[in-house]
């Protein structure tokens, strides 16, 4: 059985969530056009934007139901990803915060994605 390799998010416009993308990853799509986008991670995952206006079959769920994980390697990490991305202009759906598993922030893509950092506990 193969594990799972690779995320989609479906987006209103997939050139501009490459845009926001590459950005914040630092690093362009390794495939454009205007219905989808694809970034390859260095963890190995491939991160797809879809055209929500176009994915078949039609999705009835977009932004906001699921979350991309960012892990860092601690509480400092957090605090400058929050300071950083808070300049960049994105919405903050949680500031900073201690929770069960670590220190996180959760942020806000274009399409209303959730984008957590988090620093886990020490075990």
């Amino acid at each position: 059985m193969a594990d799972p390799n690779f995320v989609l998010l479906y987006v209103d416009s997939p050139p501009a969530s490459a845009t926001f993308y590459a950005g914040l990853l630092g690093k362009p799509p390794v495939e454009a056009s205007p219905t989808f986008a694809m970034f390859a991670l260095s963890s190995g995952v491939m991160l797809g934007l879809w055209s929500k206006h176009t994915v078949e079959p039609a999705a009835k769920a977009t932004g906001g139901g699921a979350e991309l994980a960012f892990t860092v390697a601690d509480a400092g990490a957090v605090r400058a990803m929050h300071a950083d991305w808070s300049g960049r202009g994105l919405p903050i759906a949680q500031a900073p915060t201690d929770l069960d598993f670590g220190h996180t922030f959760v942020a806000l893509d274009p399409d209303g994605h959730r984008l957590r950092v988090f620093a886990p506990s020490a075990a």
